[in-house]
């Protein structure tokens, strides 16, 4: 198996986040510095560190988390408003995608790699849903425009659903997750958002009827029900 994909499944970190780690220098294996090219095997599995500490397989966890504006999702120890100061102790944790630090709603936390990666890629084309508001209100061309797509420097984003709920509120469901994607789609048609709410990922909901509710800057472990759900979807 190849080192990206079992630090992921082992929980240290998404695939992409796990490369990172191994270009940063901060993997070892059979204490020499690891490569994207390394593969491990039960031979030298036992002999694999991060930082030092020793690697292996953990059982897999999947929480929900209602994220606050200013929790930022990069887990940044130094950072005082990094979400991995929310995070507890054990199971470890990390997102499987970010919502950026002046957004807020439903974050997936997991150990998970291959999940994560099944979650976050935009080739399997998992929808994800939002609630914006924007500064002022919105006309009917741009409700089309934004569920047919918008250019702005370097992309054409995909095409998407889109609903009015207000005359400055709209609901989105995504199935791309660009880097601040609503935000910049949104000032390429003239509106700025001033409230961005993820309110779905899948059928994982932010306020369900039929699983508890979450409080802001709240956690909890998904029911059997919800991981059932998810699991199939991702398979």
């Amino acid at each position: 198996m190849r080192l990206a994909h079992y630090l992921a499944q082992c929980g240290v970190a998404s695939r992409r986040q796990a490369s990172r780690l191994i270009e940063a220098g901060r993997v070892l294996l059979n204490g020499n510095q690891a490569s994207h090219t390394d593969y491990i095997d039960e031979h030298n599995a036992s002999s694999l560190r991060v930082d030092g500490k020793a690697i292996a397989p953990e059982a897999k966890a999947y929480w929900l988390y209602n994220k606050p504006i200013g929790i930022d999702c990069r887990l940044l120890a130094q950072d005082p408003a990094s979400l991995i100061h929310q995070l507890p102790s054990a199971p470890r944790l990390y997102p499987a995608g970010r919502l950026d630090k002046d957004s807020r709603g439903l974050l997936l936390l997991t150990n998970d790699g291959d999940l994560t990666h099944k979650l976050m890629h935009p080739d399997f084309y998992h929808p994800k849903t939002y609630h914006v508001q924007v500064n002022q209100p919105l006309k009917d061309e741009d409700i089309m425009a934004l569920s047919t797509g918008v250019a702005y420097p370097g992309v054409l984003t995909r095409r998407c659903e889109v609903r009015r709920l207000a005359d400055d509120k709209f609901e989105m469901i995504l199935t791309q997750g660009l880097n601040r994607q609503i935000r910049r789609m949104c000032k390429a048609l003239g509106y700025k958002v001033i409230d961005l709410q993820r309110t779905a990922i899948m059928k994982l909901e932010l306020n369900s009827k039929e699983f508890e509710q979450l409080a802001d800057n709240k956690m909890r472990p998904l029911e059997a029900a919800e991981l059932i759900s998810l699991l199939s979807i991702l398979s």
